[in-house]
Order: C-alpha cells, then structure tokens, then sequence
C-alpha cells in the first residue's frame, strides 16, 4: 500500500534528527564518545530504589499498580510542590503536573501554546530537544545571543523591539537557566532578574527549563527565574528525576499558573491519559523520605571529578590557536568552539575513525550557517580513564583540521 497521500501535511516538515543519524556512527565498539547526555549508571541509587518499591507495594500497591490521575499522584506533586519551596519557589500542588520526561513537559506546552507560524525567543545556542518539539508545531525562532553568563538581556529586548516593529508578539522565550544544554553556561542572578523586568514591560512568558540546576559542583547556587517573579506568573517552570534520581523513570514535572496547568493536563489527556502512577509513587516515597536530597551530594562528588578530569585534559591537548571552551560550574557538558574555518560536522567522521566522538554543535543553533565550529562534549558518562584517551585523540584530530587553514562549512 502506497502511504503516501495519508500521511498529514506536519510529516512534510519532519526530519530525522541530523545528530542522532551522525551518531550512528559512535556505535562501534571502541568508539570513547563524548556525545550522549546521559546520566552515569554508578549515580543510580539502586539500594534504595529497591527498599522504595517495597514500601509502595506494601502500602500502596493497589494505587500504584492502578492508572493514575491525568495531572500526576497527588503525593507527587505535593512533594515537588514542597521540594521547590525549599528553594524559594512560591508553588501549590495544583500548578504541578507530572510528565513523561521534560520532553513531554516541552510537547504539552507546545500543544497549548503554539500555531503554526508563531515565533518563539531562544538563547543561540539551545536545546535541541526543545527545537524538535517547538519545530513539530511549526515554530519560528527569534534567537538572542549569549555569552559565558547566558542569554544577553540586551539581546533579548533588541529583539522584542524588532519584532513589535514587524506586528509579532512571540509567545515566549525558552532558556535552559542553568548549567544549559549545550553550552554548560548558567544565567546570572543579574541577568535574570533584568530578564524578568524585561518579560514584565513587554508581557512575555518565560519557559524556565532547569535538569540540572541541582547538580552544581562550584559557586553559590542561583535563584531560579522563577522564584523571581514575585506574583506576575509569567514563568512556567519544568524539573525533572532524570538526572537526581535515575532517568528510566521518565519522570518529570511542569510548574504553570493554574489555567494553564488546566489546558496542559487535557492535551495530556489525548496523549498518554496519565503518566506511570508506579514509578510516581516510588519517586514520592524518595523524595518525600529526605532520600533524593541525601543522594544528590554523591552525585555531585563523582561529577566534579569527572567535570575536572576532562578539563585537565583539554588543557593538556586541545590547540590553543583560536579554541575556546566552557569551565562549567556543574551539569553534565562543556561547550568548545573551533576557529571559524573548521566544520565540526565534517570533522566528526575524522574523529569517529580516531574511535572518539562528540555533538556538533549546529543542530544547537535554528538559524542556518551558524555554529559549524562548535561541539558539546558530555563528561558524566565515560570513565576517567576514556576521557583522557579521548580528550587526546580528540585533540589531535582538531589540531589537524585548524591546520588546514580553509573554509569548510
């Protein structure tokens, strides 16, 4: 049967995610890659994973077991409401709605907000995860610059102004606030709040997009945008288990004013009804029980040391003739860009035959033709020994394609 004519005129404008197709290549097995976000194993707190699930099934074993509401377990999202209290966030149960992974937080609040054609205002760069899921709803970007302190204010208001000019109002600015994918970099506190009064004078939503907020090795922590806005409820706020518990969960969680928590809940209804009530009431018994809090420390230590071994080694053997990277203060990544000339697209397959791989860094950027000399490197994963094998094969094949002195994007 020919599909074709079937399909919706949205799968026109899908593609397959250009990293994800590169990547394909990383899965030989000799391949150290520096290219996966994920979580490592030895931070899972599987002893008491496994006491937890013990506890629900003798106490609550027919909720557990049972489908739950759409908007998540009420001692869930008490307990996150709680959670975020701790840090200075003003938030009620009823504003929290638990997801399958942020992602799905992303999808829902596309499915609310977004027609096709509207703009939305992102840092250059950002997440990619939200770009594939604001693009299925046929967005449009107004990117902002950034530097090692974040999104600019200036930036961001320059492009407000633009695009009043033109007749658009976008529907919000998106930022990963701290610790960002890729970038590593964090917002400051002073260009946080000017980004709330800058959302404030021209009455703008923020998306407030924070996994890794918790997971800070050096420096004070900062207040969360979202704590900042004292009673406008412009910030909508999403968290997430996957990297303070275990990832598998896919549990994760929105913070909106009530009406808007109301319409996320019902396109969550259409998706999935409601999202898995066991592993909500084992992350429940945890968080409620201190357990998560008392873990996060252990996380942190074996991050820092694996954040300083891959600093050390790019020190050691990336070229310093126009090479720059990020010293992140905590998350999970570290952001390089290359001279202008190198095309770390292309580059990867050099890389990949060296048996070490990484992100490049322009599926990070919506706008074409920027970002072809970048690359996001992941130190939580690997084991120490692989990173410094691979900083170092790594780093030698940059030093070969800054050699060749020609413009390859």
């Amino acid at each position: 049967m020919d599909f074709g004519p079937l399909y919706s005129e949205r799968t026109h404008t899908m593609k397959a995610s250009e990293i994800r197709e590169l990547l394909k290549l990383t899965e030989k097995p000799n391949v150290i890659s520096f290219a996966g976000g994920l979580p490592n194993p030895g931070t899972f707190p599987v002893k008491e994973v496994e006491e937890a699930v013990h506890r629900v099934l003798r106490d609550h074993a027919k909720s557990a077991l049972q489908y739950s509401t759409t908007e998540g377990v009420a001692s869930l999202r008490e307990a996150v409401a709680e959670h975020l209290r701790k840090d200075g966030m003003r938030v009620h149960p009823d504003e929290v709605t638990i997801t399958n992974g942020s992602q799905q937080g992303l999808d829902l609040l596309g499915r609310v907000f977004i027609n096709h054609g509207d703009t939305i205002l992102v840092a250059n760069p950002t997440y990619l995860g939200a770009l594939q899921s604001f693009n299925y709803f046929g967005a449009k970007y107004a990117t902002c610059d950034s530097d090692a302190d974040g999104i600019i204010p200036a930036s961001v208001e320059a492009r407000l102004v633009e695009l009043k000019k033109n007749g658009i109002r976008p529907k919000f600015l998106y930022v990963v606030s701290t610790f960002a994918n890729p970038s590593g970099t964090t917002i400051s506190a002073a260009r946080r709040r000017k980004l709330i009064e800058i959302a404030h004078a021209h009455d703008l939503m923020i998306v407030e997009d924070d996994p890794y907020g918790k997971l800070r090795f050096d420096g004070d922590a900062v207040p969360s945008m979202h704590s900042m806005d004292k009673g406008e409820g412009r910030v909508v706020y999403l968290g997430t288990f996957s990297k303070i518990l275990v990832p598998g969960f896919r549990l994760a969680w929105s913070v909106a004013p009530i009406e808007a928590t109301r319409k996320m809940v019902i396109s969550k209804q259409s998706v999935d009804l409601c999202t898995n009530a066991f592993t909500q009431y084992i992350a429940a018994d945890l968080l409620t029980g201190g357990i998560i809090d008392r873990h996060i420390p252990e996380i942190i230590s074996l991050y820092r040391k694996k954040r300083d071994v891959m600093l050390g080694a790019m020190e050691k053997h990336f070229p310093k003739e126009g090479t720059t990277w990020t010293k992140s203060q905590g998350g999970l990544f570290t952001w390089a860009e290359l001279p202008k000339h190198v095309n770390t697209t292309k580059m990867l397959v050099d890389a990949v035959a060296k048996d070490v791989a990484y992100v490049p860094g322009k599926s990070f950027f919506p706008e074409p033709d920027v970002g072809y000399n970048t690359m996001r490197l992941n130190f939580s994963y690997p084991p120490d020994d692989k990173i410094k094998v691979g900083i170092e094969r790594l780093g030698g094949v940059m030093a070969e394609w800054i050699a060749k002195k020609q413009v390859l994007a």
